[in-house]
């Protein structure tokens, strides 16, 4: 049975919203345990913190888990039984541990001992962040089992479920009905993963962790302007692939980027809560454009009815490094999306940075254009490669941020007149066929970057005057052999 083509049946929405309404509840508590905590002795402070930060991570797998269900809504039958399991059970404990710090009868460090005692005691001797932790390794299983991972474990769900169940009865819950939703076969839950050895490029850009963090000033919530379609409306084809998710404002409004099905196009599912619910918004990014204001990307569409470019979101980002990572990975995903009619010039030049060199290099045999830019707001500085010419012209390759590392002076070193070789920096890869390895075959594992002019190698290390060269190899290179990208 296709469930993306079925009607939503009353359970699924009404689960799946408990998720946000739960993820709600739970920012609540994790706000109001802080509060409590500043009003007691430091000696309290560190299970305190331990519990406000797992109560705050059972929030954002919650919304992680609803946001997920909409792309993956034919496999949301599978995950339902799992998710009656924990949700009355994570419902009782935040409701009981806002009933004990909201007790004004007894004094504050008295709340926090009779809520970490008697709700340890109750759970048959599991500490009360421990037993966050059990909701939260549950829900990264359901998570895992929903996506088809290929780390999800079932024996490891079944044993934290049966957890939960005697969990559930030591504090009095009922247990769950022995269905909720279609019947689904156990034997799916084994056959639930695929594994994928060449994934999409752009599943790695956010798991790679950022070299540096440099903060965005004037930041405003972020915005989603619509419009909007409940739980379960939006025609989302079975098997889509999930690229990324990234949460903002706290998880108030989320993006997941997804690769459709059908078309093989990517498109950017976008959530927000209105009145404790969850509405979406969805369209291709053939269909939006992006631009930068301030510590903001905006992303518009086209309005049919009114032939006109609307606002349809404002990304407020924390850090220069995220907002750049965004910004390349939604143009290169336009520029080489088959259903892209065309792409303005002005999308492939991230605004407000100033471009303080440019030259054509060889890079793992391809012509491509090895571009510095500083940013003007908070003068961070980054390395960009696009393509060269062609058709994908200015599309994004990679990029680098250059870090404190640049003030060593073995950070760069000219190995030739057309050579020069980089250590530790990163690179985030915006392109299915570049291979960043070719260009580190050296013992060092240094990036090396090969220009096409030596005039071009000499005003690259003038870029970085505080990196002095380290004596290299002396001659020409060999030459490289260009090809288009």
């Amino acid at each position: 049975m296709d469930y993306a083509r079925t009607p939503v049946t009353l359970v699924e929405p009404h689960l799946l919203q408990g998720c946000c309404r739960e993820a709600e509840r739970a920012d609540l508590v994790a706000l109001g345990l802080d509060q409590l905590r500043a009003a007691l002795q430091e000696s309290f402070h560190g299970h305190m913190i331990a519990l406000a930060e797992e109560i705050r991570r059972s929030s954002r797998l919650l919304r992680d888990l609803a946001d997920r269900s909409q792309v993956h809504i034919s496999r949301v039958p599978v995950v339902l039984d799992h998710l009656n399991v924990v949700l009355p059970c994570l419902c009782r404990t935040l409701r009981d541990i806002t009933s004990y710090f909201e007790d004004k009868t007894v004094s504050r460090e008295t709340r926090w001992r009779k809520m970490y005692n008697k709700m340890t005691e109750e759970a048959g001797g599991l500490p009360l962040p421990q037993r966050f932790i059990l909701y939260n390794h549950f829900l990264s299983l359901l998570r895992l089992l929903l996506t088809r991972s290929p780390s999800f474990d079932l024996n490891t769900l079944e044993t934290l479920r049966t957890r939960l169940l005697a969990l559930r009865e030591k504090r009095g819950i009922p247990p769950p009905p022995l269905q909720v939703g279609p019947l689904v076969r156990h034997d799916l839950m084994s056959l639930a993963v695929v594994h994928e050895p060449n994934g999409h490029w752009a599943e790695q850009i956010f798991s790679l962790p950022l070299p540096s963090r440099t903060a965005l000033k004037h930041l405003r919530p972020s915005k989603s302007y619509g419009p909007y379609y409940p739980w379960g409306r939006l025609d989302i084809p079975a098997e889509s692939k999930i690229l990324f998710r990234r949460p903002f404002d706290n998880d108030r409004i989320s993006v997941v980027v997804f690769l459709n099905s059908v078309d093989q196009s990517p498109y950017i599912l976008m959530r927000t809560i209105q009145g404790g619910e969850p509405w979406f918004s969805m369209y291709g990014v053939h269909e939006l454009c992006i631009g930068r204001e301030g510590s903001t990307l905006q992303l518009k569409r086209w309005s049919r009815s009114e032939h006109t470019s609307k606002l349809w979101a404002a990304l407020y980002f924390l850090t220069w490094e995220e907002m750049v990572l965004f910004y390349c990975t939604f143009v290169a995903l336009k520029a080489r999306n088959m259903l892209t009619v065309q792409i303005h010039p002005n999308e492939f030049k991230l605004q407000r940075e100033k471009r303080l060199f440019q030259a054509q290099i060889i890079d793992d045999g391809y012509k491509h254009s090895l571009i510095v830019y500083e940013d003007l707001q908070t003068r961070g500085i980054r390395l960009h490669a696009a393509v060269w010419e062609g058709e994908l012209r200015q599309c994004p390759v990679w990029t680098a941020f250059v870090t404190h590392q640049s003030q060593s002076p073995t950070w760069l070193s000219r190995r030739s007149r057309h050579r020069i070789w980089l250590k530790d920096v990163q690179l985030y890869v915006f392109c299915k066929k570049y291979r960043q390895e070719s260009m580190r075959q050296n013992k060092a594992g240094a990036f090396e970057i090969y220009f096409v002019s030596e005039e071009g190698a000499k005003r690259f290390r003038e870029v970085f005057p505080m990196a002095t060269t380290s004596p290299g190899a002396s001659g020409v290179s060999e030459p490289a052999v260009a090809s288009s990208k």
